[in-house]
């Protein structure tokens, strides 16, 4: 992996240079240009680096494109047959009506119920190791997002390509912002009353994370339930703002807001405890946080880890791609429909980083695996389900 040099891309931006890697938040409060990846599970790698420069978006400057495709090009996908899931259909919709059980005994309100994927990597290019910036242009290319970001650190254990679409903090100065996500349909027209009480409540979570960290009074709504559209789908977006009380660093806003709200669930307390229950599988950078921290300016922008790969090279003889998929489960959760929603939002992604995805298009309506989920019922040459590791 010797030609796998640290890296980090940003939307505009490209960081090279590392000069110095941290698990402190407090480091983001010093100087310097910080790449940031922390797991779901509270691992935080923050990496500083010495030169940042902007480069154009895809297609936008002479020969970016062409730079965008050459990076593509050294990309070597897993076989499609060859995903596996941490959970098959018949424990996820179990492990959805355990939460509509705990709900009706009154210890939740919603929780975020997901599985991860797992597929073994070829080996690039001359066989080489396979890189994650490779993949990363892959996905600029045919599932581009507003929070797309590589990270890559070998020598660290990260190596993160992510199509995010969710924001989980901006900051300018003492300005906080998050843009949570809930609410997932096929066309905007196809949201049901469900996806919006479900926003809602994530909302009113967000609203009392960053209440314990901003001034009184200043956490305000401009937007609620905003349809956005995206390659394959559609989501309802909220946009929560507040002014941060004076002294408050980047420890106390990760404390109060992390993991995010719209993939833990309400109260977040008993939703990470059921969470721990029901899963199978850890979820690492997915559901976690994926961006980056001028901490000169004062300014900052942070990704919720969705739509998001990752690379392991501590499996047993390859090293394997792995992606997060999960849905949000209230009472009015209808078990076969929240996994066909987990289907729906891998269902692009997986066909993309596996070189199988054609043109973009609508979905199926229900969205896919109307059947029973175990094949390709979408012409995008992958199926989201895989093989279940039990």
């Amino acid at each position: 992996m010797r030609d796998l040099v640290p890296l980090a891309r940003f939307h505009g931006l490209v960081a090279t240079g590392l000069r110095d890697v941290t698990a402190d938040p407090a480091a983001l409060d010093s100087t310097g240009f910080w790449a940031v990846v922390a797991d779901f599970e509270g691992r935080t790698v923050c990496a500083r680096f010495a030169d940042v420069h902007r480069t154009p978006r895809s297609g936008t400057g002479p020969g970016t494109g062409a730079a965008t495709a050459a990076r593509a090009a050294r990309w070597r996908g897993p076989d499609p047959a060859a995903w596996t899931s941490s959970m098959d259909r018949a424990a996820y919709e179990s492990g959805v009506h355990t939460v509509r059980a705990r709900i009706a005994a009154g210890d939740v309100y919603q929780v975020n119920l997901c599985r991860v994927l797992h597929a073994p990597l070829p080996p690039g290019p001359g066989g080489g190791a396979p890189d994650v910036d490779a993949l990363a242009a892959v996905l600029e290319l045919g599932n581009p997002a507003p929070y797309a970001a590589t990270v890559r650190l070998p020598s660290h254990g990260v190596e993160v390509a992510t199509a995010s679409p969710e924001l989980f903090l901006r900051r300018s100065g003492t300005t906080v912002e998050s843009g949570p996500i809930k609410g997932t349909a096929t066309t905007a027209d196809d949201f049901l009353p469900k996806d919006r009480a479900e926003n809602v409540m994530i909302v009113d979570l967000v609203r009392n994370d960053l209440g314990r960290i901003c001034e009184t009074g200043s956490v305000t709504v401009p937007a609620l339930c905003a349809v956005e559209p995206h390659p394959g789908l559609a989501h309802l977006v909220s946009t929560v703002r507040g002014e941060l009380r004076p002294g408050t660093g980047w420890p106390e806003l990760l404390a109060a807001a992390f993991p995010p709200g719209s993939v833990t669930g309400a109260p977040k307390t008993s939703a990470l405890r059921i969470i721990g229950e029901l899963e199978t599988a850890l979820r690492g950078p997915y559901c976690g946080a994926v961006g980056w921290v001028d901490a000169d300016r004062r300014t900052a922008a942070l990704a919720v880890g969705i739509r998001t790969f990752w690379i392991d090279r501590d499996a047993a003889d390859r090293p394997e791609l792995r992606f997060g998929t999960g849905a949000g489960i209230t009472w009015g959760s209808d078990a076969a429909g929240e996994w066909e929603e987990t289907e729906l939002k891998a269902r692009r992604l997986l066909a993309v980083a596996s070189g199988t995805a054609g043109p973009e298009r609508p979905g199926p309506p229900g969205g896919i695996g109307a059947g029973d989920g175990t094949g390709d019922r979408n012409g995008s040459g992958v199926s989201a389900s895989g093989r279940s590791q039990r």
